[in-house]
């Protein structure tokens, strides 16, 4: 056949069946304005949400060395930055705290004036129309790094889940719209809960880190939030790499226990996850497009490689089309950038 009909093409090979060509999914690629026309898939700026890592001091702005152009900042620095970011359309961040005094409880997590409740308050005096997720985790404010209360190198479930509790309602008052236990205990999200409804705090939702997978694409935040644990990993609490059916089974257990939003982090290589997750609930759901996955892009692109733009694009596009409604990533200034 030479020439594009249109109808069936006939074939005079013997033993060769006919080719039907009505059927053209090629017709709607044709030009830039039919394939944006029929696009299924699309970014949105509002669904972003963007990470700052916040420290003590004033006019600090650290660059971390695994996370090109991202940096660890204080509270002052922070709000130059919020400021920018809400000029460019960018209407969620998610904060993560990294204290100088580290301890055995955690106490810098749910202290009411720790780098996050300062921060968060000074944010909302400033930009009420921004959205601050609060991180509540204990990594970053325990000596020994791990998520939870140790005991003889052991990570206890349950005598974590009152100071996971204690932090969630500290960063509700200091003005948090949306609490995010990034932990992985078993029922923190029955616990905060509770504990946020009994402190009058009912109204703040919550986003549960359920599918937390322990990663390797994790790497380079742990320099930048300073949370890498002393001894062992974190295997005992995060869900095992190769186990699908385990991350729907932690899912439906935060949503049995009130979680208003669920998260699957890594993003990439659980893109599956996010699939069948979209499929057992209506809840909306966020992915956390990480630190070592936002790494091997930029150092990609930064020998070449790689088109940065379209491959940032197409990977956010990826974790949209497996059903997230919100992607956590430090590409979203970027991409507010791109999508003008």
């Amino acid at each position: 056949m030479t020439k594009e009909t249109g109808t069936v093409a006939a074939i005079d090979h013997v033993g060769q069946a006919a080719i039907d060509l009505r059927h053209r999914p090629r017709r709607t690629r044709s030009t830039p304005a039919l394939r944006a026309m029929v696009r299924e898939t699309h970014l949105h700026v509002e669904k972003l949400i963007y990470p700052l890592f916040l420290v003590e001091g004033t006019k600090v702005r650290n660059p971390i060395s695994a996370m090109p152009g991202i940096y660890q900042l204080s509270t002052d620095m922070a709000l130059a930055e919020v400021d920018a970011l809400s000029r460019e359309g960018i209407q969620s961040i998610i904060l993560f705290g990294i204290s100088p005094q580290k301890d055995s409880l955690a106490s810098g997590a749910w202290d009411e004036n720790g780098i996050v409740q300062r921060t968060t308050r000074e944010i909302k005096k400033r930009f009420s129309q921004i959205v601050v997720v609060a991180d509540t985790c204990l990594c970053e404010y325990m000596d020994h790094g791990h998520c939870g209360v140790i005991e003889q190198e052991r990570i206890l479930n349950d005598p974590s889940l009152e100071l996971l509790a204690k932090a969630a309602v500290s960063q509700a008052a200091a003005g948090a719209d949306i609490i995010a236990p990034s932990d992985m205990m078993d029922g923190r999200v029955a616990a905060i809960r509770a504990a946020l409804d009994g402190a009058g705090f009912s109204q703040v939702p919550i986003l549960a880190y359920s599918a937390k997978f322990a990663s390797a694409f994790f790497g380079p935040f742990r320099e930048a939030a300073e949370s890498a644990p002393k001894f062992g990993d974190r295997s005992t609490y995060q869900i095992d790499p190769a186990n699908g059916r385990e991350a729907l089974k932690e899912i439906l257990l935060d949503i049995s226990e009130g979680a208003d939003m669920v998260m699957v982090k890594p993003s990439l290589p659980y893109l599956d996850i996010i699939a069948r997750a979209r499929e057992i609930t209506n809840l909306p759901i966020a992915a956390y497009n990480v630190s070592g996955e936002y790494s091997m892009i930029k150092a990609a692109a930064a020998n070449g490689w790689i088109d940065e733009r379209r491959t940032v694009l197409e990977t956010l596009t990826g974790i949209v089309r497996a059903g997230a409604d919100l992607v956590i990533t430090y590409h979203a200034r970027d991409v507010a950038r791109w999508l003008r």
